[in-house]
């Protein structure tokens, strides 16, 4: 296992880099400790995987370092590295049985027999595979193929760190949450150094002690789950994570008080001082506004149940406002006043949170 340090990490695909644009991922640092679960997540072309294989030395940044346990191992590859990965699509051999694709890399180590046959058995049970070992796994379903792709990524033990790069995708629905309960189960009890690479916030959000979110090839904030859902550092975070995602509503800053069309909001920071920010917004989730007799004055568009919950629609002068209230509450009609948790109200200046 290895701690893994990502160090000014820039990489494009483009001969040369004009603007921003031009970059895969750009000015990526960051130390992943031995033995941590990790997930990096963000939406498709946020450069997710290319970070992915350029730790995995399948790609050669463009600029910076890797660095394993402190030493340099950008010009390594990727044997020397020493990792498994598991990609999207279940990589097997169709001829060979359940049992030879989980022995084939200990195999290839010329690992003794006796030791192969034992740690074959142990990741056979613990990703239930035991009662299919003498089968081949071409007559597998598409989960079961994938769970020997994930017991051969396990089934070493020298490995540096094990990479999953969206390894449920192809996975059934229904299955998937066994699956993430099953990595998590794992990795609790080998304790290996694991980056997940996903688009999936469920996946993220259950799998990892820390998730990385990634957009536009930057890395916009790192933190536990709850971190990322009470205190979005950028708006982008704000908005992909939780269902549905943060308000972001524009307004005023007027001598240090911030105010939606004249109505004065308390948020996070006692004062806002002057800025020259391009943008400045303010952000809500709707978890943490409530109707009340007075406040911000909206007006109802819709209401949702999903059973348990209200998901209620409203507009205001500085736009759309969604909250969650419980099924039981009622709800006003036509007209109403909204007020907002002081401590998880936050302003953004061009995206990024203002904490001064």
């Amino acid at each position: 296992m290895s701690k893994i340090t990502l160090q000014d990490l820039s990489h494009s695909y483009l001969q040369s880099q004009n603007k921003d644009e031009d970059w895969a991922i750009r000015n990526v640092n960051i130390d992943w400790q031995d033995g941590g679960a990790y997930a990096l997540l963000g939406p498709s072309g946020c450069g997710k995987t290319t970070l992915l294989n350029i730790i995995s030395g399948l790609i050669n940044p463009t600029k910076g370092k890797i660095l394993f346990n402190d030493e340099d191992i950008t010009k390594k590859n990727p044997v020397e590295r020493n990792i498994a990965q598991i990609f999207q699509f279940p990589v097997i051999y169709d001829t060979m049985t359940v049992f030879e694709n989980l022995a084939f890399p200990l195999r290839n180590r010329q690992i003794p027999e006796d030791e192969i046959n034992n740690k074959v058995n142990e990741i056979a049970e613990m990703l239930e595979l035991t009662s299919t070992l003498n089968n081949r796994a071409s007559g597998l379903t598409a989960d079961g193929k994938q769970k020997i792709s994930l017991g051969r990524g396990l089934a070493r033990s020298d490995v540096n760190v094990i990479m999953f790069d969206e390894p449920l995708t192809v996975i059934d629905p229904h299955l998937k949450w066994i699956l993430r309960s099953k990595l998590k189960e794992l990795h609790q009890k080998i304790k290996r150094t694991m980056i997940y690479v996903t688009h999936d916030q469920t996946e993220a959000l259950t799998f990892a002690d820390q998730v990385v979110v990634m957009h536009d090839g930057q890395i916009v904030q790192t933190g536990t789950p709850v971190e990322l859902f009470e205190k979005p550092k950028h708006t982008f975070v704000g908005h992909f994570i939780g269902s549905p995602g943060m308000n972001i509503l524009s307004c005023q800053i007027n001598n240090g008080s911030v105010a939606i069309n004249g109505t004065k909001i308390e948020t996070s920071n006692s004062k806002i001082g002057a800025s020259n920010f391009s943008k400045i917004e303010l952000g809500i989730r709707p978890e943490f506004i409530s109707f009340d007799k007075k406040g911000l004055p909206v007006k109802i568009l819709n209401v949702s149940n999903t059973g348990k919950n209200k998901i209620i629609e409203t507009e205001s002068d500085g736009g759309k406002i969604k909250l969650i209230i419980k099924a039981g509450e009622k709800v006003p009609e036509g007209s109403a006043f909204l007020t907002f948790k002081k401590d998880y109200t936050y302003i953004y200046g061009d995206d990024w949170i203002v904490e001064k």
